[in-house]
């Protein structure tokens, strides 16, 4: 298939369907060649962060819209458009492989329609440019909701929270313990002319230079490392697994963080759960790779009464489920299929599951709750509301005023995440 076409199909697919890009990506790839992989990707993921600023743009060069069946064409024109806008492809041959696309998609009739637009972009890039960009939608990429939201909770950082969402996102590296320390495993980095940084908070992170296939790193297939970014990776340092103890990881797929306790402390018994049976196969393949063994369960958080007859847990690691507005410059999808409400319908059950995990911890245990979120509902306010309302619950090592920590888009180069360790009363 002509990358172009089916960049247009995951676009439409994702914006008009309301599909995720990690769901419609991959599907695509299967109709491309290997070599136009990270073209399709490059593609898809800036139309989807720069997309006001390009609808804006096709908007002035049309007439009508495009409707019904002929909507795949106008997310082709944003493709076309974002080709023009921002990469280092020729312009001619930008045009004509978009152009081209109309064969593959059945409409060869919309040739002339699609070259004419181009080429008029190409004429007037400046002043389209400059108009697309007054507003704040298109000059951010972002919706209007949730830029009113970052205005609201961070007045100060919103310019740069925005800059991080729209920069592609760096590879960070968890390195397995069981076979290297960070600094061995860099070493063979080196010798492989693979460049890294290290990362001051996280002592199993290292942030690659360049982004590469996982079939360079050394020892990947034998489970030596991961692909991780360090906010997640901090999960661990947060929980402290100690060797003996009975430690659940909840809403735990793909696995990354149930795996990374088990490299960190092998005498520790594990069990993660996740409702998601699709997802819990990732959990699988992690560990089998890594060649650890925990405990995987398909279970709904909110019911441990359903799934869990044992003892109640020393440690706790809720990765509760969130907007993932944090994670926005690895899955810029996120932008627009999530809407204003969805906030408060997350932020409720959150509250059902970490009052269902608090029953399950024992007296003097711990629990980590964590959200790739920049929400102050599914965050602080979550973490005060539970407070208020849990006698027996003390929050550790953070003022009560404002708990937990907030890790924002590009602190360190990581990932927004938020953390806050609460500790169980001993009876």
């Amino acid at each position: 298939m002509n990358v172009r076409a089916a960049a247009a199909k995951v676009v439409y697919q994702v914006v008009d369907q309301g599909q995720s890009l990690s769901t419609a990506l991959p599907a695509a790839q299967q109709d491309i060649k290997e070599r136009d992989h990270a073209l399709l990707q490059e593609m898809c993921y800036g139309v989807l962060r720069w997309l006001p600023r390009l609808e804006a743009i096709t908007q002035e060069l049309m007439d009508k819209p495009l409707k019904g069946k002929q909507r795949v064409f106008h997310h082709l024109i944003l493709v076309g458009l974002y080709q023009l806008g921002y990469m280092r492809i020729p312009a001619h041959a930008a045009v004509a492989e978009t152009v081209n696309a109309t064969k593959t998609l059945k409409k060869p009739q919309l040739r002339g329609l699609i070259n004419a637009i181009l080429r008029n972009y190409q004429r007037q890039q400046e002043a389209l440019d400059t108009q697309a960009t007054s507003h704040d939608a298109g000059r951010y990429g972002h919706p209007g909701w949730l830029l009113k939201l970052l205005q609201t909770s961070y007045p100060d950082q919103l310019e740069a929270i925005v800059t991080a969402n729209n920069t592609k996102a760096p590879m960070w590296l968890r390195v397995n313990r069981r076979h290297h320390d960070r600094d061995s495993y860099r070493a063979l980095l080196d010798e492989a002319g693979i460049a890294t940084d290290i990362h001051p908070q996280a002592p199993d992170a290292l942030k690659l230079h360049s982004p590469c296939e996982v079939s360079r790193l050394p020892g990947f297939a034998d489970g030596w490392v991961s692909v991780q970014d360090a906010a997640a990776q901090l999960s661990v340092e947060y929980l402290q697994p100690q060797a003996g103890e009975l430690i659940l990881d909840c809403c735990a797929a793909p696995g990354g963080k149930t795996a990374h306790i088990l490299e960190r402390q092998p005498q520790a018994k594990v069990v993660a759960i996740d409702c998601d049976e699709q997802r819990l196969k990732r959990v699988y393949d992690n560990l089998q790779r890594l060649q650890l063994d925990a405990e995987v369960l398909c279970a709904d958080a909110r019911h441990p009464e359903q799934w869990w007859h044992g003892e109640q847990f020393d440690r706790i690691l809720l990765d509760a489920p969130c907007s993932a507005t944090g994670v926005i410059r690895r899955h810029p999808d996120i932008k627009w299929l999530r809407r204003a409400d969805d906030i408060e319908a997350l932020a409720q059950l959150q509250a059902e599951i970490v009052d269902a995990m608090w029953q399950q911890l024992k007296p003097g245990g711990t629990l980590v709750y964590a959200t790739c979120s920049i929400t102050p509902q599914e965050n602080s306010e979550q973490v005060k509301a539970f407070l208020a309302r849990t006698p027996e619950a003390t929050l550790m090592d953070s003022d009560p005023a404002q708990p937990g920590r907030q890790i924002l888009p590009g602190e360190h180069d990581m990932d927004g995440f938020y953390y806050a360790v609460i500790r169980k009363a001993n009876a």
